[in-house]
């Protein structure tokens, strides 16, 4: 997509303010001197004022302006999120402790989904027969671990069992995250006390062959596919020991609701980025980032084709990536600007063709590509987006097939965009020869 800057860049700053004039020569110390001198001293200060300001356009006009924009759960906030890794100063223990609390609340919020959807597929009979086979080994069968989880995550009848401590048990027993972060909020609070204290059961149904087979039937609860990783962690993140590593902060989905900005200097260019909600409630608040963007990195998850919006259940959200890219691609505030646009969530792509068929799905039945061929899928949606153009061009230098959570594909997507936003940048700012 063709870009241009927001206002034409300099190639350097602006001439500083040069030696104020001296005087004439000769004469003593005349009344006419001292007004001399005076009305030196102001032009003098004026320079200055003048020359400050001049610097401060010219750092404000070749600053790079990000803009994070895409449909809720694309992945958007996990690369904004690798931005900081990469290039952005390190997490305190604070960021550390909240991110431990989201990560404990992720696991609730998933396996409450997956018991209630094990419910209505009717696979709890398999829970039965999977406990029968285990046989009694002096351990929690596959069934009594669902109930458990059932009774105080889905029904809520019951208060959490007093045999359960959620309390540090004495001197170097305190857990590191600690069971409050003001930051991530009273559900969330909530759902990590739980974890800590059914983590066992969580892990028990986790690990069981029918819940593996019900986490194949995820998209119709609209569950995280991110959250794999953490529920296969269970043990270890509901650990009084644990401290969220980088990875961990990566994968712990905190829902963006407000306009995050970070700014970053990248070979030394200075670079403002912002984040903001992808939920329909939220992008009304978009309009407030659209002054002077630089570019618009838009995120679309590939491996949501075979599911539905949270906010609106009978709304295809590959359908929606498709329409909101149409609209911010065409939208005249971004006419100056270069649009990339990074088709993620490839890993989760590639594994969930395997047995979702992409034609299957109502919105996309002219797919004519085989079932579980990755390069097909992906050259299939890259032409949806390149359709939803008007009267411009996305060539596929600016289009890009990314796994957020992979911290080398994304150190090679980034080093490559930024590249080509700087190239863009000074090409249609007349610095450089278009090709």
């Amino acid at each position: 997509m063709g870009c241009a800057s927001s206002a034409p860049a300099q190639t350097s700053p602006p001439a500083g303010a040069g030696a104020a004039s001296r005087p004439g020569a000769g004469g003593g110390a005349t009344a006419g001197g001292g007004a001399n001198r005076a009305t030196t001293g102001n032009a003098k200060g004026s320079k200055n004022i003048d020359y400050a300001l001049r610097l401060a356009k010219f750092e404000e006009e070749s600053k790079i302006k990000l803009l994070f924009l895409g449909a809720g759960e694309s992945g958007k906030s996990t690369i904004f999120k690798q931005m900081r890794l990469l290039y952005g100063p390190g997490r305190s223990e604070d960021d550390l402790r909240m991110y431990g609390v989201v990560a404990r609340s992720n696991i609730v919020v998933a396996i409450k989904k997956l018991c209630i959807l094990c419910n209505n597929l009717e696979m709890e009979g398999d829970l039965d027969t999977e406990s029968e086979e285990e046989g009694a080994l002096g351990k929690m069968t596959v069934r009594e671990a669902y109930d458990e989880l059932t009774a105080y995550l889905v029904d809520k009848k019951v208060p959490p069992p007093p045999t359960i401590d959620l309390e540090p048990k004495g001197e170097g027993e305190e857990d590191w995250v600690g069971l409050n972060s003001t930051r991530a909020g009273l559900g969330a609070n909530k759902d990590a006390k739980l974890c800590v204290a059914l983590h066992e059961s969580i892990r028990i149904v986790w690990e069981s062959k029918t819940m593996q087979k019900v986490w194949d039937n995820r998209a119709s609860m609209n569950i995280v596919d991110g959250h794999k990783e953490l529920l296969d962690q269970v043990t270890r993140i509901a650990s009084p020991k644990f401290k969220p590593t980088k990875r961990d902060v990566l994968v712990a989905r905190v829902r963006t609701t407000q306009i995050i900005v970070e700014k970053y200097k990248i070979k030394g260019m200075k670079y403002e980025m912002y984040d903001v909600g992808g939920q329909r409630s939220d992008r009304r608040k978009w309009i407030h980032c659209f002054d002077q963007v630089t570019a618009v990195i838009f995120v679309a998850a590939l491996s949501e084709y075979d599911q539905y919006l949270a906010e609106a259940a009978e709304t295809n959200r590959m359908v929606e990536a498709l329409e909101l890219f149409h609209s911010v691609i065409n939208n005249i505030a971004f006419s100056n600007s270069s649009v990339l646009l990074f088709l993620n969530k490839m890993d989760v792509f590639k594994e969930k063709i395997k047995y979702s068929d992409i034609s299957a799905m109502e919105p996309f039945s002219d797919y004519t590509g085989a079932a579980n061929d990755f390069d097909a899928g992906v050259k299939y949606f890259k032409k949806k987006f390149k359709d939803r153009l008007i009267d411009d061009e996305l060539n596929d230098t600016f289009i890009h097939v990314t796994c957020a959570v992979d911290s080398k594909n994304l150190e090679f997507v980034l080093d490559s965009t930024t590249s080509i936003i700087r190239s863009d940048n000074l090409k249609r700012s007349g610095f450089l020869m278009a090709d």
